[in-house]
């Protein structure tokens, strides 16, 4: 029997593909309140999103939306690591990515996560490749390895590859209760954003040439002021998504073929066992 989910990636990847057998998916994630309410949506695990998945062949986009985070039971206080994919945690996040991404192989991602107190949407341009890290909740309290990447000198900056200021103005636009802007000048704070906010920019460069499978095109972080309310952040997050969706489209040439299909099945088949 074919799921939602399942007829939504048939019908996503059915076209004829000019190059590699890339995919039509984009990954999103989330950490603390706002950001995994805000994109709560776009989830396909049936137990975390019981109203059911979204974002198959999104607003008619031919994209799907997937999106992975935490959930925190007792309230960030009690628990700020949270349980589930991407805990608040080095080495979690770390091993989720890894294998959530060679699930998925995403053509583009976005990484959410809880910023400043405020109400801004901070779309960060520089992600670093650091060896000493803010400690997180549980032992070992730093990456293993650090720095993450060992394929680049310690320090090293990654760039975001999103469309940062076109996201900025439509965002401004679109929900104005929200303060967008670029972080032109500073870094993602040395802790789990920016930790896997370089995982996001590293996976997409690891990626880059059009003849990849899993040929990524852009990827980059945003941070949530602890103000946004979850109805402010899922019209932002939605409108960053359109963006995003705009831009991809003008560097692939064409959807994906039927081939970019068999690594969505263990997807498919792992969310709606996890129903039952």
């Amino acid at each position: 029997m074919r799921t939602p989910l399942l007829i939504a990636l048939l019908t996503a990847v059915a076209a004829p593909g000019a190059m590699a057998d890339y995919t039509n998916n984009i990954m999103i994630t989330g950490y603390w309140p706002p950001t995994n309410e805000m994109i709560r949506h776009f989830s396909a695990n049936p137990d975390q999103n019981p109203g059911g998945w979204q974002g198959g062949n999104w607003e008619g986009s031919g994209f799907n939306i997937y999106s992975f985070f935490p959930e925190f039971p007792g309230g960030v206080g009690q628990n700020p690591k949270g349980n589930g994919d991407f805990e608040v945690d080095y080495q979690d996040t770390s091993e989720d990515w890894w294998r959530i991404t060679a699930e998925v192989k995403p053509v583009a991602i976005i990484t959410f996560s809880r910023g400043s107190p405020g109400i801004s949407w901070e779309v960060e341009l520089r992600q670093r490749n650091l060896s000493n890290w803010v400690g997180d909740y549980q032992a070992p309290f730093q990456p293993t390895p650090s720095p993450p990447d060992g394929s680049v000198p310690p320090g090293t900056i990654r760039p975001s590859t999103l469309p940062v200021y076109d996201i900025v103005d439509a965002v401004a636009q679109d929900v104005p209760g929200i303060n967008p802007f670029v972080d032109e000048t500073g870094f993602g704070g040395a802790f789990l954003s920016e930790f896997i906010a370089y995982h996001g920019v590293w996976y997409q460069d690891l990626h880059s040439s059009p003849t990849d499978d899993a040929w990524s095109v852009a990827a980059g972080h945003i941070h949530v002021g602890t103000d946004v309310s979850v109805e402010d952040g899922r019209i932002a997050a939605e409108t960053s998504l359109r963006v995003l969706i705009d831009h991809v489209r003008s560097i692939i040439p064409a959807p994906p073929t039927l081939a970019a299909l068999a690594p969505m099945m263990a997807l498919v088949r792992r969310r709606r066992e996890s129903a039952h």
